[in-house]
């Protein structure tokens, strides 16, 4: 399969709108509940807070054949060599064809070499299998109050890849 990744554009935001609520609607389905999985992806997906994250991320896209079918948010760098992941989302009929891979990998090309963290649902198993198939260890489990609702969350790093001399 043909696809493009590239950095997101403003003109990209309904698109990744329409990703962001799919892939939360499949990957959270009997783990979150609806409108507490619509009430985030209201907040945390509007054009506004898009807009900010463009301004303030790093946030790539990928597209096929004109469509954007996934896409990854990466925090900055930080003063202590760090990185988080905010999210990676690809619609289900595109997963398994290594566009997560790509998005992953360019947020490692833009990374510095830093340490990537990500937090993961537990039960959000594609997820987990996906970042434990790229190295990604567990540093931590927590339960996280997720408007009202408990998750287990699993934070997982990404240690950076170090030439061996």
């Amino acid at each position: 399969m043909n696809f493009n990744i590239r950095k997101m554009e403003e003109a990209d935001i309904e698109a990744v709108q329409e990703v962001a609520t799919t892939s939360w609607h499949t990957t959270y389905e009997g783990i979150i509940p609806i409108v507490i999985q619509d009430t985030f992806l209201a907040g945390a997906y509007s054009k506004e807070m898009l807009i900010r994250r463009l301004k303030g991320s790093h946030f790539f896209i990928a597209v096929v054949d004109g469509k954007v079918i996934g896409f990854a948010n990466y925090a900055p760098v930080t003063d202590k060599g760090t990185m988080e992941l905010a999210a990676i989302y690809v619609l289900p009929d595109y997963q398994g064809v290594e566009i997560g891979s790509a998005l992953l990998e360019a947020g490692i090309a833009i990374s510095e070499g830093a340490e990537i963290y990500i937090n993961v649902e537990k039960e959000n198993t594609i997820g987990r299998r996906f970042y434990e198939r790229k190295g990604f260890k567990v540093v931590e489990e927590f339960t996280e109050n997720f408007a009202g609702h408990l998750l287990q969350t699993i934070r997982m790093v990404l240690y950076p890849h170090r030439v061996q001399s």
